[in-house]
């Protein structure tokens, strides 16, 4: 086992026994921190909240302001309150720098990727939604192989989760819409715990491209917190196929509890907003310059790494 194995295995271990810690104190009923610590009572809470939410989707009376990529606001109001409750109870999300974000006019987000399961960006486009002044819901993107799985689409899509291609985002942007995307793919989604926060590579200039052509600020994020929300131990292989999964996740959590083991563990968030990259000297004809936009992609990519190593030294731990 090398030297780097033996660090990741401690980090792990120490992270594990934080969770332990953290479990323990916010079970215990008798605690006084009510204000600070979450109940048992918040916890099953959570537990029957996200119960009734996923059972009822599309079984309630559905609203007619349902647009072409399938936003549905009646839906969008039901879960607004668990969203809410995950922000600020479960996951104590911070929010940083959304002062240099423009208000007015279409944004590209471009955020680092955090677990199989799209909690980033529904609570990216939750936070920007109650951030903003008209209210208005960014579109995160989804990949492919989750928008494939049953009632995934359906369900995604009335959030906000738009499939991840060039023409979904770029409709999205020349309409007036916000949107929400991980350009790491797949490969930022399948990291392991010992891997976690170090950004992969974009794909193929995709989003400084797009923000180019369409005339649009492209802001980077930094999501910390999310990694340790699902840490992936180990990535089994075998009938992923037949699962249409890229593989199957091994957590401190799944699959021992079953269907429990899905829910996010409350490790702590914090995201933060830079500053938007300067591309208004480039004019449309700038997107087909493959070597000016190589570099701009790895400006961002290096911004977004930037921020989150200064995010992750300056929390005091992982659950707290």
């Amino acid at each position: 086992m090398s030297r780097e194995d033996v660090r990741d295995n401690g980090v792990l271990a120490g992270a594990l026994a934080d969770l332990q810690r953290e479990v323990r104190g916010r079970l215990d009923e008798g605690s006084a921190a009510v204000s600070a610590q979450l109940s048992s009572e918040e916890l099953f809470e959570l537990f029957d909240r996200l119960r009734r939410v996923a059972g009822t989707f599309g079984m309630e009376e559905r609203s007619g302001e349902v647009d072409e990529f399938g936003l549905d606001s009646v839906v969008c109001d039901r879960t607004r309150p668990l969203l809410e409750f995950l922000a600020a109870r479960w996951w104590r999300v911070e929010v940083e720098g959304l002062a240099d974000v423009p208000r007015d006019g279409p944004v590209l987000y471009v955020a680092n990727r955090s677990g199989l399961l799209p909690w980033d960006g529904l609570m990216l486009a939750h936070k920007l939604e109650a951030w903003h002044p008209q209210g208005e819901r960014p579109r995160f993107l989804v990949a492919d192989w989750l928008v494939t799985l049953p009632f995934a689409q359906p369900t995604l899509a009335r959030l906000g989760g738009v499939r991840a291609c060039r023409e979904n985002a770029e409709r999205l942007l020349r309409s007036g819409r916000s949107v929400v995307a991980f350009p790491e793919g797949v490969k930022g989604a399948a990291k392991l715990f010992a891997d976690r926060y170090r950004l992969q590579r974009f794909g193929r200039g995709g989003v400084v491209k797009l923000a180019i052509e369409c005339g649009v600020p492209l802001v980077p994020v930094s999501v910390v917190g999310a990694e340790e929300a699902h840490p992936v131990l180990v990535k089994v292989e075998m009938l992923t196929r037949s699962l249409g999964l890229p593989f199957v996740p091994v957590t401190p959590t799944f699959p021992w509890l079953g269907p429990l083991g899905a829910l996010p563990l409350p490790a702590k968030w914090a995201i933060r907003f830079g500053t938007p990259l300067e591309l208004d000297a480039f004019g449309p004809e700038a997107a087909a310059d493959e070597i000016l936009i190589s570099r701009q992609t790895e400006e961002l990519r290096g911004r977004i790494q930037r921020m989150v190593d200064t995010d992750r030294r300056a929390r005091r731990g992982v659950f707290s």
